[in-house]
């Protein structure tokens, strides 16, 4: 596959470039909308201690530091992605500005901070002074003395929603609180915020709990939350994962600090599943059809570079690239109807029409077609050359395909069993052989959803994606003394639940590259490197490790010497033996080398075989010599030197 140019500019299409058609993929929106409590336990920061890790934030301090974290990351990586924040339970209300002018509070003690739109400039300044500034701090959040109804804060973020973000395919609710019962003793209040959260979910919006124990009591959700709060279903499937554990407030400020240990559970949710096609039908059997859509679950994350910039005038400007075809012989521009396609055969060029093109190309409409059942057992490791397709069932072209998706998967799962489909993604894509590989509901260690159960759709290699292993003559082998002592190495470097989490290290250029368009963006300083944690801790692989790698270099020279002591003299046999042999062979032929003599052809002679299309007979040798001596490149392979030649001739 060619690599796509990103630096091309729109309407630079390459001549083979294979026509794509867009409508069936879907970009993913995200609204994020904070609901951060404001109370006199949520404004308590922990007990000062004399650590170096030791936590001074409050609660409320730690979400809008989180906040204010994600909102820089979101104004860089996700442009187009809206985010919010709204307090409850504050002395002053906010929410529109007509409200605050003519005195009418739609929602009490409800304090809009920042709007749910999109990120600009201002709004991350306004939230990073409020996070710095003590005083704007404490004089903004004072909290009420009156309880707030939680029905209340969820009607007006379901207002939020509805006005700002109504055609957002991903909207969800970031609850951060340590309250987990807010109307202890109100049957009718509890009730009613079950409405408004089951209002919620019918909007689409998916409800995210960050419960924060206090240092005197675990956040217990059966108390509240569990009323509130839905678990992702089948209709929600643009969501990102589910909610983790409960997030435990420092009572002595030792160990993982509150914001870090809040930044990890907001991060693992910050990003949006991507839709790789939508509503796409899998044809189970002749006329037996229902549709799906496939997620991109791991894709390599790179900048973002869709434009180009110019910088030579006062100010960076976007620059438009324009590209113009130009003839090489009287380099006047060319139109692009006077441009043809053709493919070279037998020497010559053969033209096509736009129209035939698009026939050969056309293998049919996008369809993931099951052809038939194979073992599991049969899927060998090295067929996972491309990335695979999460595949979740999708109702809105054919009602009933989730029950359908999942009698197949179910079906799939118990008999050890995969599909193998015939896979056209879009128009004009060539048809691909695929496995449909049936994929367990993956859990973490509380019980909580990390990855639904689903299908997993894994490209299938041709025979010319497979590269043979060279063969192996001799197997050389460490002895088993030195294989136990790197064992014990091993065991020591092991990761923590010998799993690999990629969010704990994320790229470091990558990270490099937004902090400098965020500090352009926000007219801040130039920062220092980031942290680099992809970089080895060495002094703790020392302190883990350390004896025993020592052990093991001692071990090696121990088993090092042993080999010389046995192999010594008949090492020194072999050596003599073979020098004596090359020696006679000099002596045989005078000490001199074969050489192969590279047989030439003349001008007349080239012109022949080019007409009679007998070029690529001719030996590698012979039309890098020819090609050298009419001041040509000469390197490459065969093929391209077959087409220097042909192509010498055809400009004669």
């Amino acid at each position: 596959m060619v690599e796509e140019n990103k630096w091309k500019p729109p309407g630079d299409d390459d001549e083979d470039e294979e026509e794509v058609d867009e409508t069936a993929y879907k970009t993913v929106k995200d609204a994020v909308l904070f609901v951060i409590e404001v109370s006199p336990s949520m404004l308590t920061p922990p007990p000062p201690t004399d650590s170096k890790k030791a936590d001074t934030d409050s609660p409320t301090s730690a979400a809008l530091k989180c906040a204010y974290a994600l909102m820089q990351q979101r104004i860089i990586s996700n442009p187009n992605d809206m985010m919010g924040v709204l307090l409850y339970g504050t002395e002053k209300s906010k929410f529109n500005a007509e409200d605050e002018a003519t005195g009418n509070l739609s929602y009490p003690h409800c304090y809009l901070l920042t709007d749910l739109d999109v990120p600009a400039a201002e709004d991350v300044k306004a939230l990073k002074t409020l996070v710095e500034d003590e005083d704007e701090f404490r004089k903004l959040l004072v909290p009420s003395k009156e309880s707030v109804s939680m029905a209340n804060v969820l009607f007006c973020a379901n207002q939020i929603f509805t006005t700002k973000a109504p055609n957002f395919s991903s909207r969800r609710l970031f609850i951060v609180t340590d309250n987990d019962d807010p109307h202890a003793d109100e049957k009718a209040a509890k009730s009613s915020a079950a409405v408004r959260a089951k209002d919620l979910y019918d909007l689409g919006v998916l409800i995210e709990l960050f419960p924060i124990s206090r240092p005197d009591q675990e956040f217990d959700k059966r108390k509240f939350y569990d009323d509130i709060v839905y678990n992702q279903t089948s209709t929600d499937p643009e969501a990102p994962a589910p909610i983790s554990g409960p997030t435990k407030a420092s009572s002595t400020g030792d160990g993982i600090s509150l914001l870090n240990s809040l930044l990890s559970n907001i991060n693992s949710k910050a990003v949006a599943r991507r839709a790789l096609f939508s509503n796409l039908p899998l044809e189970i059997g002749p006329g037996f059809k229902i549709s799906v859509k496939g997620f991109i679950i791991f894709k390599r994350q790179e900048p973002k570079r869709s434009c180009y910039v110019y910088l030579a005038g006062e100010k960076a400007q976007i620059a438009t690239g324009v590209t113009t075809e130009l003839a090489s012989d009287t380099a006047r521009t060319v139109q692009k109807v006077e441009i043809k396609k053709a493919y070279r055969f037998g020497g010559e060029q053969i033209l096509f029409t736009p129209e035939e093109i698009s026939s050969l190309r056309n293998f049919g409409d996008p369809c993931i077609r099951i052809l038939g059942f194979k073992p599991i057992s049969m899927l060998p490791l090295w067929a996972n050359l491309k990335p695979a397709t999460f595949i979740y069932p999708s109702e809105e072209d054919y009602i009933g395909s989730t029950r359908v998706f999942a009698a197949l998967h179910a079906k799939l799962l118990s008999s050890q069993k995969m599909g193998i489909t015939w896979f056209i993604a879009r128009k004009n894509a060539a048809p691909v052989l695929a496995a449909l590989y049936p994929g367990p509901e993956s859990l973490d260690e509380h019980g909580m959803q990390i990855l639904p159960p689903g299908l997993w759709h894994i490209p299938l290699p041709y025979a010319d994606d497979i590269r043979q292993n060279p063969e192996i003559t001799t197997l050389i082998r460490a002895p088993e003394p030195l294989i136990d002592r790197m064992r014990l190495v091993i065991q020591q470097l092991q990761l923590p639940k010998a799993k690999y989490d990629p969010s704990k290290y994320p790229n470091p250029s990558l990270q490099w590259h937004y902090r400098i368009l965020q500090a352009m963006a926000l007219g801040e300083d130039l920062p220092e490197m980031p942290e680099d944690k992809t970089v080895p801790r060495y002094r703790q692989i020392d302190k883990r490790a350390g004896e025993y790698v020592l052990d093991w270099g001692r071990e090696l020279q121990a088993q090092h010497e042993a080999w010389l002591k046995e192999n010594s003299s008949s090492s020194l046999m072999s050596v003599g033996g073979k020098r004596a042999a090359a020696g006679g062979e000099g002596d045989g032929d005078g000490g001199g080398r074969k050489r192969a003599r590279v047989e030439e052809i003349d001008d007349a002679g080239m012109k022949k075989a080019v007409a009679d299309d007998k070029v690529g007979k001719l030996t590698l040798a012979v039309l890098k010599a020819w090609l050298e001596g009419k001041g040509m490149d000469g390197k490459g392979k065969k093929g391209e030197l077959v087409d220097r030649v042909t192509g010498f001739f055809e400009r004669k």
